[in-house]
């Protein structure tokens, strides 16, 4: 017993994690149990980035407000319509107990790592009680819950019109917020064993990349979003799994047909009944200017359907979706216990994955493609993409679809599957899912430009390796202009102009291709950016995707138009329409800041990869900012692993910038050049090959107070 300050108490030894960080700053943590395991994980990742960690719980737990005032007010009503504290605390008090002792271990390691640092000042959460890991369960960027509109949350329980962003209507061009995965059967490689490409998509910084290993059966390595205890994009030595974001429809939305009685609450018609909507005070802390804190209090409704999130038509609409933490927290921890497709399957059966399909990989030669295991059975005669009848009682949730009828590709015989945010429908080449088999609801997504390129470097290829495979990951091609480009060149056809020759010359010889040094790619990117411009702008009530009118809704006259525009940018910008993607696109990171400030004037880094709107599979996507002339990322690739599974595990990675978010780290931007290359370093998985380049090492002590 080690005696403690506090009267009455001393202070017991419970376990201990150790951290050693190799030459790229990348923590490795070993522990006992999971549980010390996790103490060191979470503190690790304290170490390098607290503030993400921090402002992603605010997020979660619905205090944003605290820190960022009055703008995130409506998010953290949002947020407080699904994530109630007092429930999550129940939750937490009826888990399994394995899973109580990792949600302790996280906490303690958070709380211990700001004892330890009492420079490090918290905006806002000073102290972690266990129970906030079951805010935030799903790794994934952008929860379901982002899906519904700010402006109307903001309009129904402000009481005022509030109008849709163009952000929330879509008219805004931006990156694709998902990912890239491939697995890869040892039928197709030349050494006959299972690959993986794993590949988020994400915004920059979003995630650490850690191994974590206990001597209860987990040694996992990969990426975890900041402040959760789980890897959620990664390998273990027999088995990986890549994330990405689904195009499954399992978020719906019902239009309640309200009923006001005199002096009774609020009520909603389901067939001849008559129900009281659920109402809830929910009160908030809000960050005045002068740091003062003020409360907001609402009252919130909920049908059973789900939560009312605005009014449309003198109808009160609610939305349906999955709210089940426990599960989504052991589900997210145990599948990366699981070492081969079966055990993973076992824990996919826990029905706890909303928004992520998954590529598969083991030792084995096992590869599969996952669908999201939460999926609602549903009537497929309504159209779940729009608000749903909800007094029609035939208009409702019907349990969870079994996993054998969701659309999985399990072992397919032509030897790859991939997803790159697109539909299940050709996953797998000839061995895909069949669409008509399916209720319309498994996918609203559709196609996309990388879809066409994942299937172009995988098909007819039978010596697949690691580093072919990164290759492939790289491929420079951007097959969205084999689209776009020739109904441009028919339009200067058709009406011809000198002043266009040049231009349209350019983009016939252009190979589409990216590369530092190519001035097509830049006019190329200009022109989609300006033809986006138009058909978002169409709003119609037709349900073809922006992608779809690019192609098929525009006129001659707005082609030509907009190529105008892509050269009258470009020649303002930098005095010539020829300018080489490596001049116009980059990467910059001033400081460790969670949203950065651009500046053409301060040092930057060329990046030859594309925007994934227009097929580039490494995805980069770039804008112009206040002030800019140069586009800078912030999105798109941002940690990158190829893994082969044979009798060892071995992997080569990079993580966008570096592992720090600390300017004067070594590690904050040691990275870079390496990414922009794609030129992927080995990882160091075994303790026998990791020993050589240990350039840190600690070990922390957990403690537990006794009476």
């Amino acid at each position: 017993m080690i005696p403690n300050n506090s009267v009455g108490k001393t202070s017991e030894i419970i376990g201990e994690a150790k951290i050693e960080r190799d030459e790229w700053g990348i923590a490795h943590v070993s522990g006992k149990t999971d549980a010390d395991a996790i103490y060191g994980m979470i503190y690790a990742q304290a170490e390098d980035d607290f503030p993400r960690i921090e402002r992603n719980y605010l997020v979660s737990l619905g205090r944003l407000a605290e820190a960022d005032g009055e703008k995130a007010l409506w998010q953290d009503l949002r947020q407080r319509l699904w994530v109630d504290p007092a429930i999550l605390q129940e939750n937490y008090a009826t888990s399994p107990a394995w899973l109580r002792k990792l949600m302790d271990a996280w906490a303690a390691g958070l709380n211990a790592y700001l004892a330890d640092h009492p420079e490090v000042k918290p905006k806002v959460l000073t102290h972690f009680e266990p129970w906030m890991a079951l805010s935030f369960t799903e790794g994934s960027i952008g929860g379901n819950i982002e899906r519904i509109a700010l402006s109307q949350i903001e309009a129904f329980y402000g009481q005022r019109k509030v109008a849709m962003t163009d952000a929330e209507l879509g008219r805004i061009l931006k990156e694709p917020a998902g990912s890239n995965g491939i697995a890869i059967a040892p039928s197709r490689t030349a050494d006959g064993h299972a690959l993986l490409l794993i590949n988020p998509h994400t915004s920059f910084y979003f995630r650490a990349e850690q191994q974590v290993t206990s001597e209860e059966g987990l040694n996992a390595y990969g990426a975890a979003t900041w402040g959760q205890f789980f890897i959620y994009q990664g390998f273990n030595a027999k088995a990986g799994w890549m994330h990405t974001t689904s195009g499954i429809d399992n978020v719906d939305e019902f239009a309640e047909t309200v009923v006001q009685q005199d002096g009774a609450p609020p009520a909603y018609r389901i067939s001849n009944a008559v129900k009281p909507f659920t109402a809830q005070t929910v009160t908030l802390k809000v960050r005045q200017a002068d740091g003062a804190l003020s409360e907001r209090s609402f009252t919130t409704y909920a049908s059973e359907h789900g939560p009312v999130v605005r009014e449309e038509g003198g109808k009160w609409i609610t939305v349906g979706l999955m709210n089940r933490p426990v599960r989504a927290l052991e589900q997210s921890f145990l599948r990366t216990k699981a070492d081969d497709l079966r055990s993973f399957l076992l824990v996919a059966n826990l029905k706890a994955n909303a928004s992520n399909n998954t590529l598969f990989a083991d030792s084995k030669g096992e590869i599969a493609y996952l669908h999201p295991q939460f999926v609602p059975e549903r009537d497929d005669r309504f159209d779940w993409r729009k608000p749903v009848d909800g007094s029609n009682p035939a208009a409702h949730w019907d349990g969870l679809h079994s996993l054998g009828s969701l659309p999985n590709v399990l072992k397919p015989a032509n030897g790859w599957a991939f997803n790159v945010n697109n539909a299940p429908w050709t996953a797998a080449g000839p061995d895909s899912p069949k669409e008509t088999e399916f209720p319309r609801y498994m996918d609203q997504a559709g196609q996309n430009a990388r879809d066409a390129h994942a299937r172009a470097v995988l098909e007819g290829r039978r010596d697949f390796t690691l580093d072919s495979l990164m290759a492939a990951a790289y491929d420079p091609a951007l097959p969205a202009f084999d689209r776009l480009l020739p109904a441009l060149f028919a339009a200067h056809e058709g009406a011809p102009d000198a002043k266009r020759d040049g231009p349209i010359a350019l983009l016939k010889g252009w190979d589409h291709r990216w590369s530092l040094s190519s001035t097509a790619t830049s006019l190329a990117v200009g022109y989609g950016e300006a033809l986006w411009a138009r058909v978002s702008a169409q709003d119609d009530g037709d349900e073809e995707s922006l992608w779809e009118r690019m192609n098929n809704r525009i006129t001659d006259a707005q082609r030509l138009a907009a190529l105008d525009d892509a050269v009258n940018r470009l020649v303002s910008d930098f005095g010539s329409w020829q300018v080489q993607w490596g001049v116009l696109n980059r990467y910059q990171r001033n400081d460790g800041a969670i949203t950065q400030t651009f500046d053409d004037a301060r040092p930057s880094t060329p990046i030859p990869f594309a925007s994934g709107n227009w097929g580039s599979l490494a995805s980069f996507g770039a804008a112009r900012y206040p002030g800019t002339k140069r586009m800078y990322g912030t999105n798109g690739n941002s940690f990158v692993a190829v893994v082969e599974f044979g009798p060892k595990v071995r992997a080569r990675a990079v993580s966008i910038g570096g592992t720090s978010a600390d300017p004067a780290s070594p590690h904050f931007g040691d990275q870079v050049d390496r990414y922009a290359r794609g030129d992927l370093r080995e990882v160091w998985f075994y303790p026998e090959d990791l020993k050589a380049h240990v350039v840190s090492s600690k070990v922390l002590t957990r403690m537990r107070e006794v009476p």
